[in-house]
């Protein structure tokens, strides 16, 4: 494990670019698996849950070239059996996304419970319902087997909840078999809509995608294709949020403006001045100030991966801001941290927060990233505090952020990495 060390109290400045959508290459790369031809996916995110989930194909028997660069060759001419390492499942919860490929290329798929942030808080019941409907039968206490000997069966499924994985899970499963399968209540996500883009590219016929209800015709021979990732609009979030919160100025480069706008609108809410022109989204030193209420929802509103960052960029708003996650009970709790930097934090519950601000935060501790997005935002507290903070483990932070300190270094911040003996 590591530590970062960061020396607060510095602007930064300077741009930054984005690599594709992470939310968007886990589920491509699980869709990889449905035919026998070459995929060739580029700009990869090159962060640490997509060298997971490379890894879980390659023990499954698949070919991936180009591991740790922004292009990925991907081929699954056979896959040897059909339960992925234990291990690594345990480290990612988007493992999930391969049930549906490996009963729709194989019949059968067994994996342990899938890991990643709050993996006891995250049910992946949405998914084993929808397979279930789809003729899939349990075949293991153990984790979560499944079996399909006689093939999945074309269905029209409504999902209990408009969960994005469990929405991905159903495409994948249904583009791999003839017939059309009906979603009704599905997720809308850019990341959504990237998957169903791929899966046409290989062959399937989908209709409704970005809305709640998804058509797709699938096809047991599905050919290869190749893919551009979009820009990861919550990476570009974050590095708009961590220059509003030291007062700097940075431009990021690489997300869509309607993907963005979900930031931005926010941002703006709370006295930030920043625009997009030409592709690069600006985000200037401002006073911010309080954004009295901040709720996540459901695309297109504001994500639930950026909550923590807000709640820091709160810390330093006149006023009084009360920050609402009802997605997850547990994300919230890792700021409590912040009070021992000086912040004036109520948690109210496991779902809502209230910031008074501003505070000028302390450095001097050691804050522990229990998840990857909350780890980025004490990555921010510490970059704005005075004195110096430690965030540990940094590999936390790096599952969903690429090369983060070059990329802070680049900028000015004053950070150094030391390894911890364990």
């Amino acid at each position: 494990m590591s530590t970062l060390l960061i020396e607060g109290g510095h602007r930064l400045e300077g741009s930054v670019a984005v690599e594709g959508n992470k939310n968007a290459a886990l589920p491509l790369l699980a869709a990889c698996m449905l035919t026998s031809e070459e995929c060739v996916l580029t700009n990869i995110p090159r962060i640490g849950d997509v060298e997971v989930m490379a890894k879980l194909l390659i023990n499954l028997g698949v070919e991936v070239e180009g591991l740790g660069t922004t292009t990925l060759r991907i081929r699954s001419k056979t896959l040897s059996h059909h339960h992925p390492d234990p291990e690594l499942v345990g480290r990612l919860r988007g493992s999930v996304l391969l049930l549906g490929p490996l009963l729709a290329r194989l019949g059968r798929a067994e994996i342990a419970s899938p890991g990643g942030d709050f993996p006891a808080r995250r049910s992946i019941s949405t998914h084993i319902d929808a397979l279930l409907a789809m003729g899939a039968r349990r075949v293991s206490r153990n984790g979560y087997g499944l079996e399909a000997d006689n093939g999945l069966n074309p269905s029209s499924i409504y999902l209990y909840e408009a969960s994005v994985t469990g929405t991905e899970t159903v495409l994948l499963a249904a583009a791999g078999i003839a017939g059309t399968t009906e979603i009704r209540h599905a997720a809308t996500e850019p990341h959504v809509v990237e998957l169903c883009e791929f899966l046409i590219k290989m062959g399937a016929e989908i209709s409704g995608h970005g809305s709640s209800l998804i058509r797709i015709t699938g096809s047991s021979k599905l050919s290869g294709a190749e893919h551009h990732l979009a820009g990861d609009y919550i990476d570009a979030g974050s590095w708009a949020v961590v220059g509003a919160i030291t007062g700097s100025e940075l431009s990021i480069a690489g997300a869509r403006e309607q993907d963005i706008e979900v930031v931005s609108a926010v941002l703006q809410r709370m006295g930030i001045a920043c625009e997009t022109d030409n592709g690069i989204f600006t985000v200037r030193p401002s006073k911010p100030r309080a954004g009295l209420r901040i709720t996540t929802g459901l695309w297109p509103g504001f994500p639930s991966d950026l909550v923590s960052l807000v709640t820091v960029l709160a810390t330093q708003a006149d006023g009084r801001t009360l920050v609402h996650d009802w997605m997850y009970e547990l994300r919230l709790f890792a700021l409590e941290q912040l009070s021992g930097m000086g912040a004036d934090l109520f948690l109210t519950d496991a779902h809502r927060i209230i910031v008074t601000g501003p505070t000028k935060l302390r450095g001097g501790r050691v804050l522990d990233s229990r998840d990857l997005r909350s780890g980025m935002a004490l990555i921010a507290a510490g970059l704005a505090a005075d004195g110096q903070t430690y965030v540990t483990p940094l590999e936390t932070v790096e599952r969903g952020y690429g090369h983060l300190v070059d990329r802070l270094q680049a900028l000015g911040a004053k950070v150094s990495v030391t390894k911890n003996s364990r």
